[in-house]
């Protein structure tokens, strides 16, 4: 029972991955300024519940956690906030396969019983542009978070995990 319960978990727990490019073999296109989101997945980082999982609503300030909920710029607003992590994973396809490409961390706090929440909006979309250009930001996330994060990557995909560069590794010890 425990185990179709853990596939079932796994199984709500999608990364978007390594889709075709839409503008592959258009002999008029140069792909100049254009970028494409279809390798990036965020994942909400819960320490209180230790709980880690992809909604891909946080692409639009959409997730579970963000859903009705007014944000301030003044993290003094939400005195009861709950405190949370979007985390911006980009999979590349390297030599080997898959891997953790660009993985950036933003904060936010979110006090429901309020319907307010804390979060700067340009540092969220910072960290999508560079979890995109294979960055990784993470340094700034508490010991447990990080370790959860860990986890979650390892368990959803150990070849994932094991092709990523170091410097990943080194930040989630």
């Amino acid at each position: 029972m425990a185990d179709e319960n853990n596939q079932e978990k796994k199984s709500s727990n999608k990364f978007t991955i390594m889709k075709d490019d839409p503008i592959d073999g258009h002999p008029g296109y140069s792909g100049g300024g254009a970028f494409s989101l279809e390798n990036m997945s965020p994942l909400i980082v819960d320490p209180n519940e230790d709980r880690v999982w992809v909604d891909m609503g946080a692409m639009h300030a959409r997730s579970e956690v963000e859903k009705r909920i007014k944000f301030v710029t003044d993290q003094e607003e939400v005195p009861n906030g709950k405190p949370y992590w979007i985390v911006w994973v980009t999979v590349e396809r390297g030599e080997h396969g898959p891997y953790y490409y660009g993985v950036a961390a933003c904060y936010l706090e979110v006090d429901r019983e309020a319907r307010r929440g804390y979060k700067v909006l340009a540092e969220h979309v910072n960290r999508m542009d560079k979890s995109l250009k294979g960055k990784i930001i993470l340094e700034h996330m508490d010991d447990h978070s990080k370790a959860l994060l860990r986890d979650f990557l390892k368990d959803f995909n150990e070849q994932y995990w094991e092709l990523s560069t170091d410097e990943l590794k080194d930040v989630l010890k």
